[in-house]
């Protein structure tokens, strides 16, 4: 079956699909599942500019999304992508979806001008790991990633 790449904002017909997806995606990473919330919430982040969705469309079935940040890249005076979300469906997985996605991404990026994608995932996700040095990924050497947490 043929999947299709297309951007999604507010008001395509794939919207909520995705913010159902979106949900779960967050519901597998432990939060608790707030669907109007998780809506509510991309919708205002998507018209904010602050990130852009894309979907994958398998006939009328939403089976992945990912979101991107377009960030300043400072010291080179450009801009860089942040992959922030990348979700498959469990359906849907090793379907190439995955891939499809982040090469979605890769193109998108390139043909905008930035410098460089960027993403990040947990030490022992293997898997993606794997997909993400198949696609040309690379680890960062010589970064720390920190925060400082604000408990809600």
């Amino acid at each position: 079956m043929t999947t299709t790449i297309v951007p999604v904002v507010p008001g395509h017909a794939a919207f909520d699909q995705v913010a159902v997806l979106f949900d779960a995606y967050r519901v597998h990473y432990g939060q608790p599942s707030a669907l109007a919330r998780t809506g509510s919430w991309l919708r205002e982040q998507v018209a904010q500019h602050g990130l852009a969705v894309a979907a994958a469309i398998r006939g009328d079935q939403v089976g992945g999304f990912v979101t991107v940040a377009t960030m300043p890249a400072s010291l080179m005076l450009g801009t860089a992508w942040s992959i922030r979300d990348l979700y498959v469906t469990p359906h849907h997985r090793r379907t190439g979806i995955a891939s499809a996605l982040l090469r979605h991404t890769i193109t998108g990026a390139r043909a905008a001008g930035a410098l460089r994608v960027s993403l990040q995932t947990e030490t022992d996700n293997v898997p993606a790991l794997k997909l993400y040095t198949a696609i040309g990924f690379r680890p960062v050497g010589g970064l720390e990633l920190l925060n400082l947490s604000f408990a809600p």
